[in-house]
């Protein structure tokens, strides 16, 4: 694979001062805005290729168990932002994403899909943990949404009897199906509109386009299932919490106002 130079990767200036100047030229007023986050995305990213080549120089143990924390705290933390105004929502987004994460590393090595070595563990994982975190978020906000656009629906069901189970059935189905259908419709075209990420990284890394072939379905059905059970969770447990012990609706969680 060909070493990108130095110079060489100074150009992307150039891809940088187009949105910029689009911004300026429009009056979006996000050109400082994109300047920032530019500076701060290439920063971050040298910053993390020095912190993995350190990661991968220890044992795999400690390598794939420290980064692999760091990125479950931060993820969750994001994740949890969603789910302002619900209690437990970053406990509950930590806990949903060490179970997929445990669940999916352990298929892999009991399955012998991968070895548990920090340079495969470490960017895979970041993956599922990452999609999860989407997922986790997506889940949070769409909830909250929804109880505040069908409460109506959800008050008269609780007065002809409904429970807050059977009230909620309607809008725990809307928030998995809302978090499933980006990877769905993704699964749909992958191959044919882009390729993934992680097989075009393997291809330029010279692996045969076969076996880049092989990472990537197990990376993206990986990811679908995880992304599944994500949504799914944070759904059955989230809905009780709108909800007082008299089984009676509450007012809103940090939704619209």
């Amino acid at each position: 694979m060909t070493n990108i130079s130095n110079l060489s990767l100074l150009t992307m200036i150039l891809f940088v001062m187009i949105p910029v100047s689009l911004s300026y030229l429009f009056s979006l007023g996000i050109g400082k805005s994109a300047i920032w986050s530019s500076i701060r995305g290439v920063v971050q990213l040298f910053f993390i290729g020095y912190v993995l080549t350190f990661l991968f120089s220890i044992p795999d143990w400690q390598g794939v168990g420290l980064w692999v924390a760091v990125m479950l705290v931060i993820a969750s933390l994001q994740a949890s932002k969603r789910g302002k105004g619900i209690p437990y929502a970053f406990l509950l987004s930590f806990s949903s994403l060490i179970l997929i994460e445990v669940f999916v590393l352990s298929l892999w090595i009991v399955f012998d899909i991968i070895p548990f070595r920090s340079e495969q563990v470490i960017p895979m994982s970041g993956m599922i943990i990452g999609n999860s975190m989407v997922a986790t978020g997506l889940a949070f906000e769409r909830m909250k949404n929804e109880f505040h656009d069908s409460k109506g629906e959800i008050l008269a069901a609780l007065s002809l009897g409904a429970n807050a189970s059977q009230a909620s059935q309607l809008i725990i189905r809307k928030t998995i199906r809302a978090a499933m259908i980006p990877n769905v419709d993704g699964l749909k075209t992958i191959g044919l509109v882009q390729l993934p990420g992680m097989m075009t990284g393997l291809i330029l890394g010279g692996a045969s386009p076969i076996e880049a072939i092989r990472y990537q379905i197990v990376i993206s059905i990986s990811i679908f299932s995880s992304v599944s059970i994500c949504a799914m969770i944070i759904s059955l447990v989230t809905y009780r919490f709108f909800y007082n012990r008299k089984m009676q609706l509450l007012e809103e969680k940090g939704g619209k106002k």
